[in-house]
Formats: C-alpha cells, sequence, structure tokens
C-alpha cells in the first residue's frame, strides 16, 4: 500500500512539474473560492432537508406523546374509579355473604329444632294410638262377650244379673272365663278413672253405684267404647293438622334456606369477581401509572432536544450565510485588485515539496472516496482540506495540522452519526415492540369483550325467557286457586245448610224421645199397649242413630274437604312465593346482565378507540423507522467504510516524513524562490 502511494506521489510530482508553466495561483484561489461558495451552498440545502425531517420527526412524536399523555390520565383516572367501586362491592358483598349466613343459620336451627318437636309429637301420638286402640279393642271384646253371655241366659247371666258395678260384672266375668284377668283389671281401671273425671265434672253420684242389669253395664262399656273411639279420632286428627303443620313449616324454611344459599353462592361469586377486577385494575393503575410518567419526562426532553436542534441549525444557517458572504467578498477583492500583480509575480511556478505532494495525495484519495461512497461530506471535506492546504500556505500557516484535524473532525462526526442512528434504531426497536405488544394485548381485550357481551346477552334472554313461563305458570295458578275458591265456597255452604238441617233433625227426634219416655215413664198402663210405645221409641232411637251417624259423617267430610283446601291454599302459597321469588330474582339476573352488556360495550367503544389510536401510532413509527430508503445495515456499512478510508488518510499524512525523503523539493530552471 505505501510503495503504490509513493508511486502516485511521484507521478503527481511530475504532472505538477510539466504544467506549472500554464498554471495561475489566483485563477486557481478564484476557482476554489467558488468551489467552497458551492459546497456551503450544497450544505444548507442539505442541512435544510435534514433540519426539516427533525422538525416534522418532532411534531410527531410530540403529538403522540399528547395523546398517549391524555389517554394515559383518563385510563388512570378510570382505574382508580374502577378500584373505588370495586372496593365498595366487595365491602356490601361480605356484608351481604354474613348477613345470608346468619340467616341460613337460624333457619337450620329453627327446622332442626321443630323437627325434634315434631319426632317427640309423633312418638307421643303413636304411643296414645296404640293404649287407645288397645282399650277399644278390650271394650269390644268385653261386650261382644257381655252381649253374647246376656243372649245364652245361663248361670253367668243369672250371675251378671247379680252384679251392682261395673267390677262387679267383669270379675263374674273372669270367674266364668270369659275375660282374662288382665283386661278385667285395665277396663276396671279405666271405668274408674272415667268415672271420677266424670263425677268431678257434673257432680254424679258415687262411681260404686249400677244399675244391677246386663243393659247399663253394656250401655256402659259402649259408652266407654264410643268415647275411646273420640279421643282416638281427635288424636289422630290433632297429628294430622301437627304434621301438616310441620311440613309446610319445613317447606318454607327449606326455601328460605335455599333461596339464601343460592344468594350466598352468588354473592361469593360475584365477590371473586370484584376481587379479581380490583387486583387487575391495580396493576393495570400501577403500570398506567409508570407509563404515563415515563411519557411526561420523555415529552420533557423531546421539547428540550428539538429545541436545541432548532437553535443549532439556525446558528449554523447563520454562520453558513456569514461565510458565503466573506467568500463572495474576498472573491470580489481578489479579482479587482490582484490581476496586474499576477500577471507581474507568477511568470513561473514554485513546485511543491514532497510535504505538499503527501497532501494532496491524502485529498485525491478522500475524493475518489466520497465518489465511491457518494458521500456529499467526504466531498465537501476534501474541497476544504484543498482549501485549507493552500490558504494556511499563503498565509505562512502550517496547514498539516488543520488537514488532520479536519480528518479526525469527520472520522468523529461519523462515528457521532452512527452512534445517533444506532440510537434511533434501538428507540425505533423499543417503541415498535411496545406498540405491538400494546396493540396485541388491546386486541385480546376486544376479543374478551365481545365474547363477555355475547354470554351475557345470551343468558340475559334465556332468564327473560325462563320469567315469561314462570308468569304464565303464575297466571295458572291463580286460575286454579280462584276454582277451588269457588269450589269449596259452595261445598261449605252446602255444609251448613245440610249439617243444620241435620241438627235440627237430630234435636227433634230427641225431644220427641225425651216426650215420649217421660210419658211412658209416668203412666205405665201403656207400657204393653201392643209394644206400640216401644216400638216408637226403638225407631226414634233408631233414626237419632242415622242421624247423629249422619252428621258425625257430614261433620268429618267437611272438616276433611276444609283440611284438604286449607293444604292445598298453603302449597299454592308457597308454590306462588317462590315461582314470585323466582321471577324477581331471574329479572334482577336479567336487568344486571342487560346493564353489564351496557357497561361491557362501553368498554368496548373505549378498547377499540385506543386500538385505532395503537394501529394510528405504530404505522407512524413504521413509517418513520421502516420506510427508509437505504436500510440501516447499508447505512452502517458505507458509514464504516467512509471511517476506514479516513483513517487510511491519515496514515497517508503520517508518512509526510517518508515522502520529503523520496521526493526532494525542485524549482524551474533559472528561477530562483521567493524569499
Amino acid at each position: 500500500m505505501k510503495s503504490s502511494t509513493m508511486l502516485i506521489v511521484l507521478a503527481m510530482a511530475a504532472a505538477i512539474s510539466a504544467e506549472a508553466s500554464q498554471a495561475n495561483p489566483i485563477e486557481k484561489i478564484v476557482q476554489m473560492i467558488s468551489d467552497l461558495q458551492s459546497k456551503v451552498i450544497g450544505e444548507g440545502k442539505d442541512a435544510q432537508a435534514t433540519y426539516d425531517e427533525f422538525s416534522e420527526w418532532c411534531s410527531d412524536r410530540s403529538t403522540k406523546l399528547d395523546f398517549e399523555i391524555k389517554a394515559g390520565k383518563a385510563q388512570v383516572a378510570e382505574l382508580k374509579a374502577t378500584i373505588s367501586a370495586e372496593t365498595s362491592s366487595i365491602g356490601a358483598l361480605q356484608t351481604k355473604i354474613e348477613e345470608l349466613s346468619s340467616d341460613i343459620q337460624s333457619n337450620e336451627g329453627d327446622l332442626k329444632a321443630a323437627t325434634e318437636i315434631r319426632a317427640k309429637e309423633n312418638a307421643d301420638f303413636s304411643a296414645e294410638e296404640a293404649e287407645l286402640t288397645e282399650v277399644t279393642s278390650m271394650l269390644e271384646r268385653a261386650t261382644s262377650i257381655l252381649s253374647k253371655e246376656m243372649a245364652k241366659g245361663g248361670a253367668s247371666m243369672l250371675q251378671l244379673k247379680g252384679a251392682t258395678n261395673i267390677a262387679d260384672a267383669l270379675s263374674t266375668m273372669v270367674q266364668a272365663s270369659v275375660l282374662s284377668s288382665a283386661d278385667a283389671s285395665r277396663l276396671t281401671a279405666l271405668v274408674q278413672t272415667t268415672q271420677e273425671d266424670s263425677d268431678a265434672s257434673v257432680g254424679a253420684p258415687a262411681a260404686s253405684v249400677y244399675e244391677g242389669h246386663s243393659d247399663g253395664i253394656v250401655g256402659t262399656l259402649e259408652g266407654l267404647t264410643e268415647k275411646a273411639e273420640t279421643q282416638l279420632d281427635k288424636a289422630r286428627k290433632t297429628e294430622s293438622t301437627s304434621a301438616q303443620n310441620y311440613q309446610m313449616l319445613k317447606q318454607s324454611l327449606t326455601d328460605e334456606i335455599s333461596f339464601a344459599n343460592k344468594d350466598m353462592d352468588a354473592a361469593k361469586k360475584n365477590l371473586a369477581e370484584s376481587q379479581e377486577g380490583k387486583a387487575t385494575a391495580e396493576g393495570d393503575l400501577d403500570s398506567t401509572s409508570k407509563d404515563l410518567s415515563a411519557d411526561t419526562a420523555t415529552k420533557s426532553t423531546l421539547h428540550q432536544d428539538c429545541m436545541a436542534g432548532a437553535e443549532e441549525f439556525e446558528l449554523n444557517t447563520k454562520s453558513r450565510g456569514e461565510e458565503l458572504k466573506a467568500l463572495a467578498t474576498a472573491k470580489k477583492i481578489i479579482e479587482e485588485a490582484t490581476g496586474g500583480a499576477a500577471g507581474q509575480s507568477y511568470s513561473f511556478l514554485q513546485i511543491a515539496s514532497g510535504a505538499d505532494l503527501s497532501k494532496l495525495e491524502a485529498v485525491r484519495f478522500i475524493r475518489d472516496l466520497a465518489r465511491k461512497e457518494k458521500s456529499t461530506a467526504l466531498a465537501q471535506l476534501a474541497s476544504r482540506m484543498s482549501s485549507a492546504m493552500k490558504l494556511g500556505t499563503a498565509a505562512g500557516e502550517d496547514p498539516f495540522s488543520k488537514v488532520k484535524g479536519l480528518i479526525v473532525d469527520m472520522i468523529s462526526t461519523l462515528e457521532n452519526e452512527g452512534e445517533e442512528e444506532a440510537s434511533q434504531k434501538a428507540y425505533c426497536d423499543k417503541e415498535m415492540s411496545a406498540a405491538t405488544a400494546k396493540k396485541e394485548e388491546l386486541t385480546a381485550e376486544n376479543d374478551k369483550l365481545s365474547t363477555k357481551i355475547a354470554q351475557s346477552q345470551s343468558s340475559s334472554a334465556k332468564l327473560k325467557g325462563e320469567v315469561a313461563t314462570l308468569q304464565d305458570e303464575l297466571a295458572s295458578m291463580a286460575k286454579a286457586k280462584a276454582d277451588a275458591d269457588s269450589i269449596r265456597s259452595e261445598e261449605k255452604a252446602a255444609y251448613e245448610k245440610n249439617s243444620a238441617e241435620m241438627e235440627m233433625g237430630v234435636e227433634g227426634v230427641k225431644k220427641a224421645l225425651k216426650v215420649l219416655k217421660e210419658y211412658y215413664a209416668k203412666d205405665a198402663s201403656h207400657g204393653s199397649a201392643g209394644g206400640a210405645g216401644s216400638g216408637i221409641i226403638g225407631l226414634l232411637e233408631v233414626c237419632e242413630s242415622d242421624f247423629t251417624k249422619g252428621l258425625t259423617e257430614m261433620t268429618a267430610a267437611e272438616q276433611s274437604a276444609a283440611s284438604e283446601f286449607e293444604q292445598y291454599s298453603k302449597q299454592d302459597e308457597i308454590d306462588r312465593t317462590a315461582k314470585t321469588q323466582d321471577v324477581k330474582y331471574k329479572s334482577k339476573d336479567a336487568a344486571g346482565l342487560d346493564k353489564s352488556v351496557t357497561e361491557l360495550s362501553g368498554d368496548l367503544a373505549s378498547v377499540t378507540d385506543e386500538l385505532s389510536a395503537v394501529n394510528s401510532g405504530l404505522d407512524k413509527l413504521k413509517e418513520m423507522c421502516v420506510a427508509k430508503a437505504e436500510p440501516y445495515a447499508e447505512r452502517k456499512a458505507r458509514r464504516e467504510a467512509e471511517i476506514a478510508g479516513l483513517k487510511e488518510a491519515q496514515e497517508i499524512l503520517a508518512s509526510e516524513t517518508a515522502l520529503v525523503q523520496v521526493t526532494a523539493k525542485h524549482s524551474l530552471r533559472g528561477v530562483q524562490p521567493h524569499q
């Protein structure tokens, strides 16, 4: 490389010696000034284009940051409102869950207590029913046995007729082996207990006084049987009523527990969603606040950088104008004032020294490199180097150091440009990555909100359909209840009418019997008149029995119908209450879903707007960072080649000493150099 450089320098020296007679330094200076003016004007145009691009970038970046700061502030306010709302919702839901839990425990306790009471009532009834059933069976057996013995008319019958009370009669029956001693003992105790209760209430004669014939004993046993059956029927009705009341209470408490559990599950679900929403909002708030702070700081730095760039451009423009003015003035002075002097002074040309040749070689090398790399900056550097050498030599200065300084400055400038462009590329990569990630995040959020809206709309429509079905069922139940009320009213009216007639008939028969019995009891002479009186009384007793039985059956049927209607009414009320509650809760849930759809639609609109803004910003980033006429890698390679060439030019200049040794200083024949 060095040998070829030396050959080039020697060739240049020979060319300069051959053309020395034709060269005029003044003309060369004027040409150099003109070239420098063109170069300065070209630099001004390039600087203007660069500044226009820089100004546009500042404007776009500032607009983007303003939008991001505005959006960040709005998002921070929205996230704080969301956190506040979710915190309030969490507190309300926790209170509701505690209240529901307390209600459930209370209802479960009431249900457990009612179940225990019901079990005890049922056990008492079972014992009473078994006892009354057994007593009734014993009374029926005793009555049957007594009736049979009376029909036989044997010795046992005579003994029974001699008995003065039931205890004696039962003892006689035991002796006759027609009744067990255990049954007799229980019947005796029952009769004595019954008579004691009767005597205490109505002041009857002593319990041991009985009519001494079998008809009275049978009548007493039959009365006891009827009383036991009445007591058993009453116990069974009481048991039925208690069982119905328990079932209704149990159903009511069970429904309340079920509804409360359903409400609690919904509250727990909403609580979890609120807690998740609050945590998400808090995380988003932290991230958004950091981004907002970073954007605010970047905006402040951007303003300072853009102002500094504008000031630098203004100063460079002013300096360039002053330089052009000075060059024009110098050119005019040279052209007007040095014509004669040039003709007298430059009849000969001083040959360049070896050092001058090395400088010219360095200039030529830079110009060749500028043409190869198509670099305006290198071409301008070559012109400045040439001007510095010629002007410095004319002024008696050492231009060598100035040329080296120009090369060093150019290398530094190129390296700084490389660092700035690398920084710009890193910024673009970072911003593009962040914008792309934000776009993906917003796209996912957009899809999530769209899906959630569709699900909420579907659930709301389903709930509304269920509400309509429940309302139809309630309407049908109301019609059925009205029909049942009408039928029950007709049944009750018929019972009141018929029972009144039956009671009147019973009372009439009783009065007739009383009259006839009192009459025949006073006048015994009519007692055997063909048995007509006894027959009438017997028929009246049959009628009384039939009427009483009919009234009893009628009353029992009415009570059963009333009980069934009451049970139906209570069950209907429970069902209607349950369905009404379902309508209420489902309507409330549907309204909540509709409200959620409205809110989610607003969120979706906000996310869509933000996504559009992110896409717009991403397009601008692509336009700024991607849409370049020359890729970054090519610009980097070209810059590295320029720096390498400049360093090689430095090596050429560094070889001045060797060049001086190779090429001596020569002058034209017969001419002495100026002192």
